[in-house]
């Protein structure tokens, strides 16, 4: 791309900027090319897309590998309605990201939930348990696929080559939404990613993690259990048909990167990361929490038992330190690190925190809700039950005056976007306390049309 831009060919063709380099703005109109001749198409790929998605294959250790312009998003998606047919149920674990809902409600699916276990010491989610899922698909007949996400948005990881051994004794598909795990298997001190572990589809973000663009990332199919035909349709349809270039050379580039540059970069950066956390298990108030499965990559630190809310820690380290945190939950800041990190940046966040830790005391972590973070669904409709509902069926209600309701509309804290409430879920007291509880403490409650409210149907009650 930097050759063909560097030489003499005039565009008469899209894109409209015309790669001219008189425009006032710092873009990379001059990369910015079209499906011209030389350059491949992604949705027919026989050229160079053809050897660099090969190549990334060969890579992450898959049959098949497929360039993502859309995020990971447009691959969950894909994955799901190329493996359901309209009407299947598919096994879901419950803190998937608000795309695999999205994909439910496409495919008019009938969803089953499995729950992560709640680590009330850590106030954390943890893992999902192989014999859960085995118990599931005992109790449920007619599963067609199951759905998790491991790593989670947290960094807890689950047992994938249990979990798939499990599902593969039913004869179906297990989809692993490892989005944020697209560093998994490089360096020395990550788990091995789930095309390893034996998962069908894997999706990964690669600029989550790795040295690429933010909305690019990666689907990989494996094995007999899918239709890929299927699957390729979806990603044709869901796709844009102008995919960038700019994002697929990017992508091409973090592989470039991960086999030629990869194992040095890896190794100073799991030194540097190691040292890190080493320094920080001395703090004193605030502490560095991990699950024992771990992506060692996520730095969360919890605000549990001292005197001091992870909103002002999170407003701290952005507004004297200058350092922006990923994420604040409700007990804790997470701080996402990568193999691109600086020894300088590293620096800067361990003594911040140390210099906070200072001004801290010991108290106790303030909460009455000790019960799990999910609280288990009351699937009352599908979603394509609550779509061909007629307008007049349905109420605009504060959340306070929703118990019993039928929920026309998600809630979910964004990030990481996984919903508390879906459509079709019948509106109890737990969900209206953790919705106020998320409020109260400053967090916004996303995916109604309304703040503060919910758009419901059906009878206040089952009776």
């Amino acid at each position: 791309m930097a050759e063909y831009s560097a030489g003499d060919s005039y565009p008469f063709h899209m894109p409209g900027h015309k790669r001219n380099g008189k425009l006032p703005y710092p873009l990379p109109y001059g990369l910015d090319i079209t499906e011209i001749d030389g350059f491949d198409d992604l949705h027919h790929a026989e050229g160079i897309l053809k050897e660099a998605q090969e190549r990334a294959a060969e890579i992450y250790h898959a049959e098949e590998s497929h360039f993502l312009v859309n995020g990971s998003t447009v691959g969950i998606l894909s994955a799901i309605l190329g493996t359901t047919k309209r009407g299947d149920k598919i096994l879901v674990a419950r803190n998937c990201h608000k795309s695999v809902y999205h994909a439910i409600e496409m495919n008019e699916l009938q969803p089953v939930y499995i729950y992560p276990e709640f680590l009330t010491e850590m106030h954390l989610n943890g893992e999902i348990s192989a014999e859960e899922i085995e118990r599931a698909l005992r109790e449920h007949e007619g599963i067609r696929a199951v759905m998790i996400v491991s790593p989670t948005y947290d960094g807890v990881v689950s047992d994938v080559r249990a979990i798939g051994e499990i599902v593969h004794r039913y004869e179906i598909p297990l989809i692993v939404d490892e989005a944020h795990g697209a560093h998994f298997g490089f360096g020395t001190i990550f788990p091995e990613n789930s095309n390893i572990c034996g998962a069908d589809i894997v999706i990964h973000s690669l600029h989550k993690t790795l040295p690429s663009m933010t909305q690019t990332a990666i689907l990989h199919i494996n094995g007999e259990r899918i239709n890929r035909r299927r699957v390729r349709k979806y990603l044709h349809m869901l796709q844009s048909s102008s995919p960038s270039y700019v994002l697929m050379a990017s992508i091409d580039a973090c592989m470039d990167f991960l086999q030629t540059e990869g194992e040095k970069w890896f190794c100073e950066y799991e030194s540097m990361l190691l040292a890190a956390r080493e320094r920080l298990s001395g703090l004193k108030h605030l502490k560095v929490i991990k699950t024992e499965q771990f992506d060692l990559s996520k730095i969360i630190i919890s605000t549990l038992n001292c005197n001091m809310t992870s909103g002002e820690l999170y407003r701290i380290l952005l507004e004297k330190y200058h350092l922006q945190m990923e994420m604040k939950a409700e007990s804790y800041v997470l701080a996402m690190t990568t193999v691109c990190d600086s020894e300088e940046g590293m620096k800067r966040l361990v003594e911040a925190l140390f210099s906070i830790d200072e001004e801290l005391k010991e108290q106790n972590f303030d909460t009455v809700f000790t019960e799990e973070r999910f609280p288990e669904a009351d699937v009352c409709m599908t979603s394509a039950e609550i779509e061909r509902l007629p307008e007049t069926d349905f109420e605009i209600r504060p959340w306070e005056d929703c118990e019993g309701w039928i929920s026309a509309e998600y809630a979910y804290l964004y990030p990481p976007g996984i919903p508390l409430l879906a459509p079709g879920e019948r509106i109890t007291r737990a969900i209206i306390a953790w919705l106020v509880h998320y409020r109260e403490m400053g967090f916004s409650v996303e995916g109604s049309v309304t703040e503060g409210m919910l758009k419901v149907t059906g009878e206040r009650n089952n009776e």
